[in-house]
């Protein structure tokens, strides 16, 4: 009709792997979305599948160990100094009764550790009568009751099973325990050498260690540990071996498939005699009409019958005299 358009025929889309192509199939991939492309040879399905399997395992382990880091930043505690502690009213806070760590509190004149005696000398529940009540109820308390006590006793503690206490901040102060003597005991001074002899040669740093940290029933996990959970090269380092490994199998296999390929097309080609001999046969042939060609072991010859002789039939089809083909008469059919 003539005020219509025909109808448009639509394009399919081309399977082809060009540059823009594979960088689509690529990140398609890595985001683990679908691609209008795929390949078809198996050097290219083989290279789909290494990329496929590197970006899951990728992708999964960025995953749990960002689930993992979001965790440990979750059970960090906010509160890392007295200061900390004093500026909120959620995690109540105490200490032995009548301890040195009370006493220390009570004299205090520093503005900080004076308004926190007040907090606790205001709610006379908050100071324990022993250590063992103190440390268990910080453990039932589940992180509402912090317990204020001597670095020795807290580090102890720390290092013994269940392993669910910890030192929070800097210690409030620094202050020493000695061994006592009568007054004007002879042994003064001897224990007083003895005492500083072993705190240069560090033997007491070794005691401490043996008896604190050496035998501790408890795994550690500081902030230089922190870096246990960032995903670096080393942890990953397999699924880029196996992705290496991938392509140069691939590689391989596209060489295989590239020498088989020439080998096929080099087995089709005609030689270039039988080219020429075809050509020059198909000058010489004399071609009739359909009605007087006669096929015989693939050679054409002219079918002549008593109406009309050899003569007539080339006169009638201009063969030049020169190079006649060959006539049959109907005895020879």
């Amino acid at each position: 009709m003539s005020g219509e358009q025909p109808d448009a025929v639509p394009q399919a889309t081309v399977n082809e792997f060009s540059i823009l192509n594979s960088f689509w199939f690529a990140l398609g991939a890595f985001m683990q979305q679908g691609c209008d492309i795929s390949p078809r040879s198996i050097s290219g399905r083989i290279v789909g599948s290494v990329w496929w399997f590197f970006t899951l395992i990728l992708i999964s382990s960025y995953t749990a160990n960002l689930a993992a880091f979001l965790t440990v930043e979750r059970m960090v505690t906010p509160i890392n100094s007295p200061e900390d502690l004093a500026s909120q009213t959620e995690v109540q806070y105490g200490t032995l009764i009548h301890g040195s760590t009370w006493d220390f509190f009570r004299k205090s004149q520093i503005s900080l550790y004076s308004r926190m005696w007040e907090y606790m000398n205001s709610r006379k529940h908050l100071f324990v009568k022993t250590y063992d009540e103190g440390i268990r109820r910080v453990r039932t308390s589940k992180g509402k009751y912090a317990l204020l006590i001597e670095s020795p006793k807290n580090e102890y503690t720390n290092e013994r099973e269940p392993c669910d206490t910890m030192k929070v901040g800097r210690n409030l102060d620094a202050k020493g325990f000695g061994i006592a003597t009568p007054l004007g005991s002879p042994l003064r001074d001897p224990i007083n050498l003895a005492v500083l002899s072993l705190k240069e040669n560090g033997e007491l740093t070794k005691l401490v260690n043996k008896w604190w940290f050496d035998r501790t029933e408890c795994k550690h996990y500081d902030k230089q540990d922190a870096s246990r959970n960032e995903l670096s090269l080393s942890n990953v380092a397999g699924i880029f071996y196996i992705l290496i490994g991938g392509l140069l199998v691939a590689l391989a296999v596209a060489l295989v498939e590239f020498c088989m390929k020439s080998s096929n097309r080099s087995s089709n080609r005609i030689p270039l005699s039988d080219t020429m001999t075809s050509n020059s046969n198909s000058k010489n042939r004399l071609t009739m009409p359909p009605t007087a060609r006669e096929y015989d072991n693939g050679r054409i010859g002219i079918v002549a019958n008593s109406r009309h002789d050899a003569s007539t039939l080339l006169k009638r089809e201009n063969v030049p005299g020169g190079v006649p083909p060959v006539v049959h008469d109907n005895s020879c059919l």
